[in-house]
């Protein structure tokens, strides 16, 4: 099983709250990606940054975070976990986030386990193997 690192924790690490490579390195044979939802917000966050500087600054972070992880496309196995995650989530009144539900859905269609910062709103998917790296 691998892992997959949601935005939250990057966000967390490019903000100084934790150290990614103590949670990433001694792992094994534990594969960590990125899926391409992470990656358009944290490239969103660049396209809004206030200053040039600040936007140059987050911009070297995003590149080598993209650099370092695979990055997990939104497929046909994803999207059919998708499909019957939203359905199941909206007739309990438990529905999330778009992105987060699209994240749940890659981590169950590929038996991967989601590192989050946001554990609620995650916890509301049945069946996801969640960690959390802020503890």
């Amino acid at each position: 099983m691998g892992l997959l690192i949601d935005t939250s924790v990057l966000i967390d690490r490019e903000r100084g709250r934790i150290v990614l490579d103590d949670f990433v390195t001694g792992r094994g044979e534990v594969a960590c990606f990125l899926s391409v939802i992470s990656v358009s917000e944290l490239l969103h966050g660049v396209h809004r940054a206030d200053t040039s500087a600040r936007r140059a600054r987050l911009s070297g972070f995003v590149e080598s975070i993209i650099d370092r992880f695979p990055i997990l496309p939104i497929d046909l196995p994803s999207a059919r976990v998708h499909a019957e995650l939203w359905a199941g989530l909206i007739a309990r009144g438990r529905l999330i986030g778009a992105h987060d539900l699209w994240l749940s859905a890659v981590c169950l269609a590929h038996d991967l386990t989601l590192v989050t910062s946001n554990f609620r709103d995650f916890a509301r998917v049945p069946g996801l193997p969640v960690e959390d790296w802020t503890n």
